[in-house]
């Protein structure tokens, strides 16, 4: 039985950024009980158990059946055909999820009879598929008890989810994200005080925030004070009173920091919160559904007291009794003033309650998960205390005509049929789906493909490609792979496993990246236009780029959707209706400017990306300068007599001090490191106080050296200080990297201590290098080649020859290893290095240090993951995979936005194609395409004849990807005219068609963009 994880595994490292060690270590002391593992359930449990608690208890009276086959992915046929028991078969395919986790199984039933002592035991008890009587009572337990309790269920294409975590339940950090921190530009002396944020900088807090002061000068009495706040604009807000003596005038400068402190909620039981439920809304153009899947839930509960059984499927009478039933609920004090209430969503819920939908179901059980972790964390913000979800959409009028397409056919697709139809079943098994990417939001949707039979019938298929292999982190929300499987290929991997939950699929697994490489060779438009739809389970926004346009030039649909950490996202882009992904710019990111991250750092993270760059510059840049330069120049005597000329040679420079400084032996090593220490983080701050005394002031009389800019202390070596040691014994062991010298196993700290002790530290010497203080410029000087004088050119052929004549040629000159940087490998040095060096540089310019698995979080530009938000959103996505299928009209998409920290889901119409009009009668879309057909003998001229033909328009420009065919305002392209076209657009064998964009002349003096054209040569 595992005691406690151990969080520093790299199985947890995504996750740890999401929910820290604290919270993870009262999760690993924590058990859960989780009743029912059917579809809903067993979601449930496959997310917490990759979260990593420390035992599930799984209880489940019910024996596999050919119903479960449609949701339940971990049971199989031969688990229906020996009538298993659902919990025992579950509990070994759940054990192999996560090795840390301790899972027992029980097989009673938890009914209304049954001693509930044994429930004591567990930190949260989560209940599905039980009766109403049943979740009461177990509710009543739980909190008399102090046991958190968390109720779901499924019924057709409606889910339900409730929360009661007591009266008094502690949230250590409410939303999980970094305390906001702004710099002062002014205080006011006044009541309230006003402060304004640094050029105007927006300062992101909200009112009735609490923050604290640091570092203002002037107006001291408030470094170290809290206040609340309130917000009077983006960039400014009210704090204390000021206006007392104690309130000296604020001179300048200052940080204020948000306070982040916990918050107690408070719950209503399960009895109350029935009559007036405290319900999370998430779609605003159906206000009224949640309520109505309310009433509509305990109807149900009632129905099956007299009935003891469900509603028939799509069954008229039965759902008139289920209306009868909500109406006498209400006539009993239920959902008085909550709220109107649906009939027609109620005759929905009595007609596929036998069924389930899965997309729905899988959402739902990533955000049930969720809740429960933060049952036994009391990290984020708990769920108050209702959230009802729907796929209303996907039940369309005309099949609901059609009965008998609902009809149950005694297979594995029958709780889906029951929701979806017949008709719509086959379209998905018949589906050619397109899926990029097979990494934690694959997995689920793999998973979700399978439960939904996609590519099960005829020509329907799944091609699925990913060229990344499985590594261990991916084992903690990649739930489809294995230890056994680290380092084998995503993709075919999948595509095993996948099968095993449905042995129907047809699944075609590749290991090519979607790019521009593999455009004309593997993933040409032909390959595109083949697909159904395409789907999206990338993690950078330029591979989604380049795939929606793949998808509009082909004219697919496209399905979008992403995780960091809590938050997720869903778009759904069908082709001729919607905008696509890259109808919407996300905001550029800020470049910090040159001299910020050079010589004037403000914060942590500034100091991060200099420690970054500098990893770059030192042990991926110069060695392969180094490498280039020797490569290039064999002739050494030639390099040397060329020197000494004063002939310049492109990186002689930097080669002959790279030749001058190249270690040998790793006591070499560790000498390069304590200079390196002296360089970055003492001489540099002598410099910066030599050129600008802490009196220095600018050409407007203010000082130099005031917030945000800090003046640098000189940091003084210290073999005792931890930081300094690694930060040597990580340079060294760079530095012996880059030289192939062998590295001492283990390495010992008093040897490092004794090398250092040995080392000539030259004093700093002042010199008139210009520092760089101009804050528009983000570039790096460094990087540009610098002039240099004939003495420096005459030196470097010195120092070569030099070294060359009293050293081994062959091995000075033998190639370095450039590092390549490597995030996840904690022994070779790389995060030791930036870390180090990003707290030394904070220390020198007394900004507070960051630990470790932040700055490997930045600096590696790691996305927090967890399992529960990516389930969530595979199944939100999922269900809008399946309206497309059917091909609805754009008011039944949604796209979503969600939070499972706060918690927030948030669901909206997707935007439409934005039309572009060129005349009236005459638009397009970017979806929209113009198709022209020229013969061999077509010319440019008889192109745009035909494109004046159709618009009426004279065309002045015509472009083929970066290549101008033809531009009117060029007198030199008239002459192109009668060219034909098979020449101008340098025609090859096998051309079929060339994409060309093109613009018509306006009375305006801007130009109007045309639709696309794709020229056919016939």
């Amino acid at each position: 039985m595992a005691t406690e994880v151990d969080i520093d595994d790299s199985l947890y490292s995504r996750q740890r950024y999401v929910l820290g060690d604290s919270a993870m270590k009262r999760m690993a002391k924590s058990s859960v009980l989780l009743y029912g593992v059917g579809g809903l359930g067993i979601e449930i449990g496959k997310n917490i158990v990759l979260a990593g608690i420390k035992s599930l208890t799984v209880q489940d009276p019910a024996i596999c059946s050919i119903m479960d086959l449609g949701t339940q992915y971990f049971l199989c046929d031969d688990d229906v055909l020996n009538k298993r028991n659902r919990a025992e078969v579950s509990v070994t395919r759940l054990s192999e999820l996560n090795p840390y986790v301790s899972i027992q199984t029980m097989t009673t039933a938890l009914d209304g009879t049954c001693d509930l002592e044994y429930l004591k035991q567990y930190q949260c008890v989560i209940l599905t598929e039980s009766s109403l009587n049943v979740q009461i009572r177990v509710n009543t337990f739980c909190r008399s008890n102090g046991i958190k309790f968390i109720c779901a269920d499924m019924y057709g294409v409606f889910g339900g989810l409730f929360c009661d975590f007591g009266d008094n339940f502690e949230v250590s950090d409410t939303n999980g994200e970094e305390p906001k921190e702004c710099f002062i530009s002014t205080i006011s002396k006044e009541n309230p005080g006003v402060i304004s944020s640094f050029e105007y900088r927006m300062h992101g807090f909200e009112t009735d925030d609490v923050v604290t002061f640091k570092e203002v000068v002037g107006m001291t009495k408030l470094n170290g004070l809290q206040c609340k706040i309130k917000v009077l604009s983006p960039y400014t807000f009210s704090i204390c009173d000021t206006s007392g003596d104690e309130f000296s005038p604020h001179e300048h400068g200052g940080i204020v920091t948000q306070v982040k402190s916990s918050k107690t909620f408070s719950f209503e039981c399960l009895e109350q919160q029935l009559k007036k439920p405290s319900l999370l809304i998430s779609d605003f153009s159906k206000f009224d559904v949640p309520l109505s899947i309310h009433s509509g839930f305990i109807a149900l509960q009632k129905f099956r007291e007299t009935n003891e059984r469900l509603p028939h499927v799509w069954s008229s009478e039965d759902a008139d009794q289920l209306c009868s039933i909500v109406n006498d609920l209400k006539s009993e004090g239920y959902f008085n003033e909550c709220g109107d209430i649906s009939i027609e969503v109620i005759k929905i819920l009595s007609y596929t309650c036998q069924g389930n939908f899965l997309p729905t179901c899988a959402a739902l059980g990533g955000i049930a998960a969720q809740e429960s972790l933060k049952s036994v964390t009391g990290k984020f913000t708990p769920l108050n205390q209702w959230l009802y979800l729907d796929a209303l959409e996907v039940l369309k009028p005309d099949d609901m005509k059609q009965t008998e397409l609902f009809q149950m056919k005694n297979d594995r697709y029958d709780q889906l049929r029951i929701c979806i139809g017949e008709n719509n079943l086959q379209k998905l098994q018949k589906l050619k789906l397109f899926m990029v990417g097979c990494g934690a939001i694959g997995c689920e949707m793999m998973k979700n493909y399978a439960m939904m039979g996609i590519g099960t019938l005829d020509q329907g298929q799944i091609t699925v490609t990913d060229n990344d292999l499985i590594e261990k982190s991916n084992l903690n929300r990649q739930f489809l792979f294995r230890p056994q499987h680290i380092r084998q290929p995503k993709s075919t991997t999948a595509a095993v496993m996948v099968k095993q939950i449905n042995p129907a699929l047809n699944i075609v697994p590749q290991q090519h990246k979607v790019c521009i490489d593999t455009e004309k060779t593997v993933y040409p438009d032909s390959f595109f236009e083949q697909q159904d739809i395409v789907v999206n389970a990338l993690d950078n926004i330029a591979a989604r780029r380049y795939v929606d346009m793949r998808c509009v030039t082909a004219q697919r649909s496209l399905l979008e959707s992403g995780t960091m950490g809590t938050k997720g996202h869903t778009q759904v882009i069908v082709a001729h209706l919607t905008e696509t992904y890259g109808s919407q710019l996300d905001p550029p990111d800020t470049d910090i400017p040159y001299c910020t991250l050079k010589s004037f750092p403000a914060n942590i993270e500034h100091c991060m990306h200099w420690a970054r760059e500098k990893f770059e510059s030192s042990f991926a840049q110069k060695p392969n300068a180094f490498n280039k330069f020797w490569s290039t120049n064999t002739d050494t005597q030639s390099v040397i007599e060329r020197l000494s000329q004063s002939e310049s040679i492109e990186g002689a420079i930097q080669a002959s001090k790279l030749l001058k400084t190249r270690p040998s032996t790793w006591a070499d090593c560790v000498c390069i490191g304590r200079l390196k220490f002296e360089k970055y983080f003492n001489h540099k701050a002598k410099h910066l106080l030599h050129a600008f005394p802490l009196d220095t002031r600018t050409s407007d009389g203010a000082l130099f050296w005031q917030s945000p800019k800090r003046p640098p202390t000189p940091q003084e070596f210290d073999a005792q200080n931890p930081i300094h040691l690694q930060f040597v014994i990580a340079t060294a062991h760079l530095y012996a990297d880059n030289n192939k010298i062998t590295i001492p196993n283990p390495i010992n700290d008093d040897d490092i201590k004794q090398i250092v002790s040995t080392v000539d530290v030259p004093p700093y010497v002042p010199t008139n290098k210009k520092i760089e203080i101009d804050e528009t410029d983000s570039s790096n000087k460094e990087s540009k080649e610098e002039i240099v004088s004939t003495d420096e050119l005459v030196k470097a052929g010195s120092v070569i020859q030099n070294i060359l004549s009293n050293k081994d040629s062959a091995k000075v000159l033998e190639k370095m290893v450039p590092a390549e940087f490597e995030k996840d490998d904690d022994s070779n040095g790389h995060i030791d290095f930036i870390s180090s060096a990003a707290n030394l540089r904070g220390d020198m310019y007394n900004i507070e240090n960051a630990d470790r698995l932040r700055i490997k979080r930045i600096a590696g530009h790691i996305v927090p993951a967890i399992a529960t938000t990516t389930a969530a959103v595979s199944g939100l996505i999922s269900v809008e995979l399946v309206k497309v299928v059917e091909g609805l009209s754009i008011d039944k998409y949604r796209n979503s936005f969600l939070n499972l920290a706060l918690p927030v889901l948030l669901m909206s119409e997707p935007g439409p194609a934005e039309r572009k009009v060129i005349k009236e009668g005459l638009s397009f879309t970017q979806w929209d395409r113009w198709d022209i057909v020229g013969k061999p003998e077509y010319t440019l001229q008889n192109l745009l004849d035909d494109l004046k033909q159709r618009s009426s328009f004279n065309t002045v420009f015509v472009g083929h990807g970066t290549k101008i065919v033809y531009a009117e305002f060029m007198p030199a392209h008239r002459k192109r005219l009668a060219e034909k076209m098979s020449k101008l657009l340098k025609m090859k064998s096998g051309d079929k068609y060339f994409d060309l964009v093109i613009s018509f002349e306006s009375l305006d003096d801007e130009d109007i963009d045309g639709p696309p054209i794709r020229y056919f040569f016939s």
